[in-house]
């Protein structure tokens, strides 16, 4: 079984079309096919330029539960983008950034952490794409800006064996603690220090 390494995002389920807009500015430029359009709870329509389930047919969430999504994202170059992209079929990046895909994106109306908060899960497709997770700065930087960008309060980075995972950002501050350290001794610490959902 290969490595399956995401990146997780938690916030208000009121900035999830937000999240979800600011998603689309880091896709892959010229998709191939038609827009996505999504219906949220609450009835937000949002259109994006990913696929669900490898299909473009409308998507009705407005009941809440899941959405699938089969992403195409950019990210900039550093030493383990580089070491990626030197593959077989893989084109060298001409514009200083690499078009990573797919990624498998999990959006959650109630998150199994706190059901007052939603979350965005982003699986890595590959063993060698989760190593890309796991190693690049700018990967995870780009995960944790849209974490801000999207309003949110925290970013795993979660290697799906069962462990907790890593924090590497929460309201606000970019950090490296592991979930079982010091400061978090459990996931419960984490999430007494996500803000009132209510506020902010």
């Amino acid at each position: 079984m290969g490595l399956t390494y995401s990146y997780d995002i938690y916030l208000r389920p009121r900035n999830v079309a937000g999240a979800l807009t600011a998603l689309a500015d880091l896709a892959a430029p010229d998709p191939g096919g038609p827009p996505l359009h999504v219906t949220l709870p609450g009835g937000d329509r949002i259109a994006l330029p990913f696929t669900s389930n490898f299909e473009s047919a409308p998507v009705d969430c407005s009941g809440g539960g899941t959405l699938d999504l089969d992403t195409s994202l950019v990210f900039g170059l550093d030493d383990a983008v580089r070491a990626y992209a030197d593959r077989p079929g893989y084109a060298p990046p001409a514009d200083g950034r690499l078009r990573v895909g797919y990624i498998y994106a999990t959006v959650r109306f109630r998150s199994g952490h706190h059901p007052d908060y939603a979350s965005m899960e982003f699986w890595a497709a590959t063993s060698a794409m989760s190593r890309l997770f796991e190693h690049s700065a700018t990967v995870r930087e780009a995960f944790t800006g849209l974490t801000a960008d999207a309003g949110g309060v925290c970013c795993l980075f979660d290697i799906g064996d069962g462990s907790p995972g890593e924090v590497c950002w929460l309201n606000g501050e970019t950090l490296r603690e592991p979930i079982g350290g010091p400061r978090f001794p459990d996931v419960d610490t984490l999430v007494a220090a996500w803000p009132d959902p209510g506020t902010g």
